[in-house]
C-alpha cells in the first residue's frame, strides 16, 4: 500500500491551482502544492485530508503561527510536520509569520 503524503510550500505570488505536482513512486504518492497565504494552506490541507493524505509537511516559510493554523485546520486527521528556519533566508531572514501571518 502506498503512503499518501503532501508538501505545502508558501511564497508570494504563488498560485495553488498552477504551482503543483504529483510525484509517484512505488511506495509514496507525494502531492506538492504552493500557496501564497496561510488561509490557502489550510484550504489545501483540508482537501488533502479529504483525499486520504495522512502526512503533511510544511516548508520553512511557515512560521509557528502558520504551522499551528494548518494543524488546527486538519483537526488531527493527518500528521503535520515542518521544515524549520527561525528566520528564512529566502524571505530576507524574516519568519513566515511576519510575511504571511
Amino acid at each position: 500500500m502506498k503512503v499518501e503524503a503532501a508538501f505545502i510550500f508558501i511564497a508570494p505570488n504563488t498560485d495553488m491551482n498552477k504551482h503543483k505536482a504529483l510525484i509517484q513512486t512505488d511506495v509514496l504518492n507525494l502531492n506538492v502544492v504552493g500557496v501564497s497565504t496561510y488561509a490557502q494552506a489550510c484550504e489545501v490541507a483540508k482537501k488533502f485530508v479529504a483525499d486520504g493524505v495522512k502526512a503533511i509537511e510544511l516548508c520553512a516559510g511557515f512560521g509557528n503561527d502558520g504551522i499551528a493554523q494548518v494543524k488546527k485546520a486538519v483537526e488531527n486527521k493527518a500528521y503535520v510536520g515542518a521544515v524549520k528556519f527561525d528566520c528564512h533566508p529566502g524571505f530576507d531572514f524574516k519568519s513566515g509569520d511576519e510575511i504571511f501571518g
